[in-house]
Order: structure tokens, then sequence, then C-alpha cells
């Protein structure tokens, strides 16, 4: 209310707290006791609704894991990769044999080129010129394909190599031995391609 001065005139005073602005009134309201508001707005929101996603499928995962759907993709799965693995390995193994057999049968094709190499220098042709030095890169080469020759005398006679054509007895030795090739017998790694044609000598009686 507006007081009065000495000749009775009304001077303002103070206003009563009442008749103050609103907005002054809801600013004063909002000192060190009011809650701020949350940060971050939408951002804050999407965050708060990825952990409660994440949160639930978390609790809900170990549930799905043990039940009997899970359990059987899980079979069919270790099924099916156990049935790839053995494919893959029989795969290979066709692919391995297949090759083997290619090589087998080139090295087969060739044999008798390999005979006439031996006669050849058997009968002194192939001592010195460009032949020689053909038969010579020939024979290296499918050294390569592991082809080796089985010609060695002396030493016990073995029916998976050999092949006896002639068998007499000696007082020179105490076993089947092999005196003499007659046709030379290849191999191939482990494979044997042709036996050798050989002379055993057997013990005396």
């Amino acid at each position: 209310m507006a007081a009065e001065d000495a000749n009775g005139n009304q001077t303002p005073g103070n206003e009563p707290e009442d008749n103050l602005d609103p907005q002054s009134q809801q600013a004063g309201s909002s000192g060190e006791g009011a809650q701020p508001a949350p940060e971050g707005g939408a951002e804050g929101d999407a965050l708060s609704q990825a952990e409660e996603i994440l949160n639930t499928a978390g609790a809900e995962a170990p549930a799905a894991a043990g039940s009997p759907e899970a359990a059987e993709l899980r079979n069919d799965l270790l099924r099916l990769q156990a049935e790839y693995v053995n494919y893959r390995r029989r795969v290979e193994r066709d692919r391995d044999v297949a090759r083997e057999m290619a090589v087998v049968g080139m090295l087969n094709s060739i044999l008798p080129v390999l005979d006439d190499i031996e006669a050849a220098r058997k009968h002194g042709d192939l001592e010195e010129g460009p032949f020689a030095s053909i038969s010579v890169k020939l024979e290296n080469t499918l050294k390569g394909y592991g082809l080796s020759r089985i010609d060695e005398t002396g030493v016990e006679f073995d029916p998976n190599i050999h092949e006896a054509l002639i068998q007499q007895q000696s007082p020179d030795v105490t076993f089947d031995t092999v005196t003499q090739i007659l046709r030379t017998g290849y191999r191939a790694n482990e494979r044997v391609l042709r036996a050798a044609q050989v002379i055993v000598s057997v013990p005396e009686q």
C-alpha cells in the first residue's frame, strides 16, 4: 500500500509479493532446490532405449541358447560342418589319385622308349653326340616324376619287383640272389610299373 507523508500525499511503497510477475515468481522458485533438466535430449532417450534393449536381449539369451530349437540348429550346424570336412578330404584324395594315375599312365607309355635308349647305350650308340645328351635329359626329367630303375644285382630276389625268367643253382649264394638283369624294371615312387626280368641263383640242395 502507498504511504502518506506529512502533508497527506501518498508516496509509492513496496508492492506486495502477490503482485509480482508470474514469470518472476517462477524464476524465483527455480532456485537451488530445483531439479536440473536431463541432458542430451533425444540422444539421451535413444541411449536409454538401446540400453534397455541390450539388457532385455542379454536376459533372454541364456534361455534362447538352451531351447530345443537352438540345440537342434547347433547339431545341424555341426553335422553340416563334419560333412563338409569329409567332402573336402574326399575331393582332395580323389584329386591326388587322379594326378598319380595320370603320371603313371604317361610313364607306362614311355617305357618302350626307355628300353630303346638302354639298348642303344649297351651297343655304344649313345656314348657321345646330341642323342646322348637328349637321352640323359629325358631320364633326368622322368626322375622328377618319381621314376626309378630296378636293375640292381647281388640283391635278394623279391617277387614284388623281380620276375625270374631263369633259375640256376650256385654254391656261392646262401639265399635266392639276383645275378643278372635281362630287362630293367621301373617304379614310380612306391608303385611298381614293371618288374625287372632277372636270372636268379639259388643255393645248392
